[in-house]
């Protein structure tokens, strides 16, 4: 009797499967790893809105009903999809005198794996953090704030705060390169706010350069370090 995707999805969370001796034999089985693999293909290849069922299916050369002997549907793969780039994070040992700039480093190394992926962190912002890989990226920066003598509702609170930012950054940045047609250079930001009423607009004519100030992740790190900054 074929085993329902819900209990491998179940067992998945409980400990890490095993892969039978026999299976490991097959010639290229559909498994959850490869699934995983093609649905990343999928977003780094075509973006985020393309990962369907059937895109992934058509990366393995199958038919989307051959998956669903292995996941769910959608959201199961959302939730393989950051498991696996979250595997990717590397936790430090919590220091008390380092806390700051240890969990900047977790939210740095997450912010990278998103952006390597154009959108895929819209399915973190929508997925409840079950998913092992995840709760250890979790309980990783809970430790670190704890260490840091961040009271553990504030911690907790404050790890929700983090995540929400680091995708939403992700997520812009996704979200440029398709609107080349309107976004202008820095330069022309400049000069429209320079050209403003200045009656109506006097601040931003005169802070124009401010506003649009901002170089690689400046203004990610200024975000965070304000965030982390102020937790106590």
């Amino acid at each position: 009797m074929p085993v329902d995707p819900r209990e491998r999805r179940a067992a998945r969370h409980a400990q890490p499967a095993a892969v039978p001796a026999q299976q490991k034999r097959r010639k290229e089985p559909i498994t959850v790893d490869r699934i995983t693999d093609a649905a990343l293909e999928v977003v780094a290849t075509q973006g985020y809105d393309a990962l369907t069922m059937r895109s992934v299916a058509a990366v393995l050369d199958t038919g989307p009903a051959s998956l669903y002997a292995h996941v769910v549907n959608k959201a199961d793969i959302d939730e393989l999809i950051i498991g696996r780039l979250c595997s990717q994070l590397v936790l430090p040992k919590p220091d008390p005198a380092s806390w700051q700039e240890q969990i900047r480093h977790v939210c740095a190394q997450a912010r990278d794996q998103f952006l390597k992926y154009p959108g895929i962190s819209r399915a973190a912002l929508a997925m409840a953090a079950t998913d092992l890989d995840v709760l250890r990226v979790n309980e990783g920066m809970l430790a670190i704030l704890l260490a840091g003598r961040i009271g553990p509702q504030t911690a907790a609170w404050a790890i929700d705060a983090l995540w929400l930012y680091v995708c939403a950054y992700a997520l812009e940045h996704s979200l440029v390169p398709q609107a080349d047609d309107w976004v202008v250079s820095r330069e022309e930001l400049v000069h429209r706010f320079a050209a403003l009423p200045a009656d109506q607009f006097p601040q931003t004519r005169r802070y124009a350069f401010q506003l649009t100030a901002g170089m690689g992740h400046e203004r990610f790190d200024f975000t965070l370090n304000l965030m982390i900054g102020n937790l106590r």
